[in-house]
């Protein structure tokens, strides 16, 4: 029979312990020959896993996370070389988290020559902190770089004179700012100026060139969301908006120009829309997500309005800045682009003139538009 006292365990004798502990360190220590083969590592070799980190993160607490390892982590974080290669995702620093801290940490990256950083920042001390000058400043160092979003949003402060008075507008500069933004394939940018040409705000009129920029647009929109048409479609459509026709009285005898404006024509995929393709809209900038939510929890100043497109942000420096629909006047916008993203994802099942107001009861049945609405071109 077995004895239970023999099984209960003796406590141990904390002295025992001890020395059996450190034993067991000194042994592992012996296995690795007493060194530490992280330490070992090159900084060189950290550096490259942290340039990569930072340009891929999904989110600012990635790198964060990272340097709170050690020592050596928060120190090899902070090298030019890892800032300069930061993502847009690694610095989209949410409104509702701002403080000195994150002010700090763009700043870094903008001095570094990061042209995310000198946007993103410059866009939220402009706007944001009411930091004119120092925010101005930080989005023209990024477009004197060829950063296209920088370039399009001086062009929209030149058009609209933000941060001064209506009659320090500068539209030959804000045009400047756009085609060169365009030229580097900015989708808002080739709209603004497309609709500038047509118009001549700002610019010599010209409406075959004005067409051009806005089906390119289309064109590029449509691809970027894998709605990519055949190359000899969009070549025939860009040879039927050069011509001198008018888009909806095409030959009936070329039936090649005919099944290519049919195509154009689908839900789909309109390449001749004023308003872009029927497609989801791409994914808002990191510096118009920060202010769509930096004033959503502080409001502008009584008086002041936002832009109408739920994407953009931007609020008004002066009262009347923005421009308003000219059907409904119930909407505004910073700019053309933003008035056609707006159109086709929400605006265009609620414009009406206010003298139909009070007859959209009495007309539901009536589909047809009011002689004096003026109806976007979405054909």
């Amino acid at each position: 029979m077995i004895d239970k006292n023999k099984l209960k365990r003796k406590p141990q004798d904390p002295r025992n312990y001890k020395s059996s502990k450190r034993s067991r360190t000194e042994l592992k220590d012996q296995n690795n020959n007493g060194t530490d083969h992280f330490e070992a590592l090159p900084d060189d070799l950290v550096i490259a896993i942290f340039h990569c980190l930072s340009s891929t993160a999904s989110c600012p607490a990635d790198l964060a996370n990272a340097m709170l390892a050690c020592r050596r982590f928060c120190c090899i974080a902070m090298h030019p070389l890892v800032l300069a290669r930061a993502g847009s995702r690694t610095l989209a620093v949410k409104a509702s988290h701002w403080s000195d801290g994150a002010d700090r940490f763009l700043k870094r990256c903008a001095d570094v020559g990061n042209l995310e950083a000198c946007y993103t920042l410059g866009m939220i001390r402009f706007y944001c902190l009411g930091n004119r000058s120092g925010g101005a400043c930080l989005m023209a160092k990024a477009a004197m770089a060829s950063e296209a979003s920088a370039l399009h949003s001086l062009g929209v402060i030149q058009f609209n004179g933000s941060g001064g008075t209506k009659t320090e507008k500068d539209l030959k500069a804000g045009v400047a700012l756009c085609a060169r933004a365009a030229s580097l394939g900015h989708l808002d940018a080739m709209r603004d100026l497309g609709h500038c040409l047509q118009d001549g705000y700002g610019v010599q009129r010209n409406i075959i060139e004005g067409r051009r920029l806005l089906v390119e647009a289309n064109a590029r929109e449509a691809a970027a969301a894998g709605i990519t048409p055949p190359l000899a479609s969009l070549q025939n459509a860009l040879r039927i908006t050069a011509s001198q026709h008018d888009y909806f009285c095409t030959d009936e005898k070329d039936s090649n120009s005919e099944s290519v404006f049919s195509f154009l024509q689908t839900s789909c995929c309109s390449l001749l829309s004023d308003f872009g393709c029927n497609v989801p809209p791409a994914e808002p900038h990191t510096a118009n997500k920060f202010l769509v939510d930096w004033f959503s929890l502080y409001p502008p100043q009584p008086g002041l309005r936002l832009c109408s497109n739920e994407n953009c942000g931007r609020p008004e420096t002066r009262r009347h800045e923005f421009r308003r629909c000219s059907a409904c006047s119930s909407v505004n916008y910073c700019s053309r682009a933003c008035q056609a993203l707006d159109w086709k994802t929400s605006h265009r099942y609620v414009c009406m003139p206010p003298q139909d107001w009070d007859d959209l009861h009495a007309d539901n049945d009536n589909d047809n538009e009011d002689e004096d609405f003026e109806e976007p071109n979405d054909s």
